[in-house]
């Protein structure tokens, strides 16, 4: 997979079936296409063996300039959460496959926000456009979505870890051509041991063109030495540690692939006209009409035929114990998606309300959520206790990340031009506030003083939805370091102080666990306990036990 590199330095989205530049403009973020209902067409259910198009392709990559991304310091860092790092998704068998894959990813958007791109197949070859910025800014011209031609396409949606260069070179799908033909990739997750792979591999002559793990699969597929694609990829997850949902394309077959213990969310659906879709959450089935089917079952690989609709399915490996990340229900999933089975919205509900059973707040006079992400547990806690819900913070969506010099003065305005109390409604009161986590405690700190000072509230006793988070994630979240996660460094006590509400409490890793009856057991929490599924080999990861 040796590639010749080039520079570049403008910030431009590559959209093509030979990778070339066109220039990308924000617009807003209406549909920049006509929606046409889809001829009903039955899902063809007849089982093939997979056969590879023996055509290859010669590769035409291209690396692109560094370009800058926004530091802790940046003016909005106070939107203190851990990131989920990406989204993927993936249709087959509908004649407008790219604009269902664009329509997917704007649904997909709030897991990631810094590149978005999506690659098509027309059965014979595969096009491509990726772009930096969000969903409807990369693709803001109609004709960029006309070029992505073909009844099959698999999208992305990024967000890189803190750090991490941003550059349009690590915009997912990949795409390589290799011997056997073209192959695309759009991975969620996190590799484990990609630092030696990638080693190892270049110690081999392989020759990297990005810096993100996902290049490392294509690479391991692109010098297994097995026939056909299917026991390439296979051979190639046998190599991986951690987290990884995949979905893969070539012109004329659509993978769907999950790790053994599932750590990261991927379902399939089935659209009206027969098109089989798959997503990181089922948000994105509704968005476009697509029936629930199931979840992709850990160490799954699904096979869909471009051509004939055929599915195949495989063991990709042994399954292990069920690990899916419990924080998809606790912050990053959509609270109308259905995760690992369980309606999201459901388990916030269930979280606020053990909470409120746990650590009431006595004398309490309403109970108000830290929008968005803690309505549903706050409903919880506020029917469970009896208390009143309000909403005593208005959020604003229409606030940019840099049009204001990060200075001290401005950060600290910054919450207030994101989180507007409501004078009226908690003027003279005692409230509870409940958010769904508390990461390094730099933005609770800011909202107890908003709701103290410009609210005119009382009191503020601050309930977290989920346990003190202690640790770092290693399966696809970004996360900071375990030294910057306060809860690693204070007590409870320790932490109330440093925020400065009247009382703290968080969730019991006992009680989220109760939320999801018997299966509490089946869900990663190596945040809030340092009991890693897979251990963190390759990152400083102090006083981790491995399950």
């Amino acid at each position: 997979m040796a590639a010749a590199t080039s520079p570049a330095t403008a910030r431009r989205p590559s959209c093509s079936p030979v990778p070339s530049l066109c220039r990308s403009k924000a617009s807003p973020s209406s549909l920049p296409f006509p929606l046409r209902p889809c001829p009903n067409r039955p899902l063809l259910r007849s089982h093939r063996l997979l056969r590879l198009s023996s055509s290859a392709s010669t590769a035409a990559a291209s690396s692109f300039a560094e370009l800058p991304y926004p530091s802790s310091d940046d003016v909005f860092a106070f939107d203190d959460k851990p990131r989920e790092e990406c989204g993927v998704f993936a249709i087959v068998g509908d004649p407008e496959a790219a604009q269902m894959c664009y329509l997917g990813l704007h649904a997909l958007q709030h897991r990631g926000q810094e590149g978005a791109g999506i690659v098509s197949s027309d059965g014979a070859s595969l096009h491509s456009c990726t772009g930096l910025g969000l969903v409807s800014e990369v693709f803001s011209q109609a004709s960029k979505l006309e070029l992505l031609v073909g009844s099959a396409a698999i999208g992305h949606n990024r967000y890189s870890t803190a750090g991490a260069a941003s550059a349009l070179a690590n915009v997912q799908p990949f795409v390589a051509s290799y011997r056997f033909g073209q192959l695309a990739v759009a991975h969620n997750g996190n590799l484990v041991n990609y630092h030696s792979l990638r080693y190892e591999l270049e110690s081999r002559g392989s020759i990297f063109s990005t810096t993100s793990d996902t290049e490392v699969i294509l690479h391991l597929i692109a010098t297994s030495t097995s026939r056909p694609l299917l026991a390439r990829i296979i051979e190639a997850c046998e190599s991986l540690e951690g987290a990884y949902s995949l979905v893969l394309l070539t012109a004329d077959k659509l993978f769907a692939v999950r790790d053994p213990h599932g750590f990261r969310p991927l379902v399939m659906g089935r659209r009206p006209n027969g098109a089989i879709v798959f997503a990181s959450e089922t948000c994105a089935l509704d968005l476009i009409s697509a029936e629930y089917v199931r979840e992709v079952n850990p160490g799954e690989v699904v096979v869909v035929d471009v051509h004939d609709m055929s599915i195949n399915t495989s063991c990709l490996l042994p399954r292990k114990p069920c690990k899916g990340c419990v924080f998809e229900h606790v912050y990053f999933a959509l609270p109308n998606s259905v995760v690992f089975g369980h309606p999201v919205h459901a388990s916030r509900y269930n979280f606020g309300a053990a909470l409120a059973r746990e650590s009431p707040a006595p004398g309490a006079d309403i109970v108000i959520p830290v929008p968005d992400s803690g309505f549903f547990a706050a409903l919880g806690f506020a029917e469970a206790s009896g208390l009143p819900f309000r909403q005593g913070l208005i959020r604003s969506h229409y606030v940019g990340r840099s049009f204001i010099e990060p200075n001290q003065e401005e950060r600290n305005l910054a919450v207030k031009l994101k989180l507007a109390p409501v004078y009226g409604i908690l003027e003279g009161k005692s409230v509870v506030v409940i958010d769904d986590s508390i990461v390094r405690g730099t933005t609770s700190s800011k909202i107890v003083q908003l709701i103290k000072n410009t609210g005119k509230a009382r009191e503020v006793h601050m309930r977290i939805a989920s346990p003190p988070i202690i640790s770092s994630c290693y399966y696809g979240v970004d996360t900071p370091r375990a030294e910057e996660l306060i809860s690693n460094r204070l007590d409870v006590e320790g932490v109330r102080r440093v925020i400065g509400s009247d009382t703290l409490a968080f969730l019991s890793l006992e009680s989220l666990r109760v939320a999801f009856g018997k299966e509490g057991h089946m869900f990663c929490d190596a945040c809030f306990t340092r009991r890693y599924p897979v251990l963190p080999r390759e990152h400083e990861a102090d006083n981790v036990v491995e399950e």
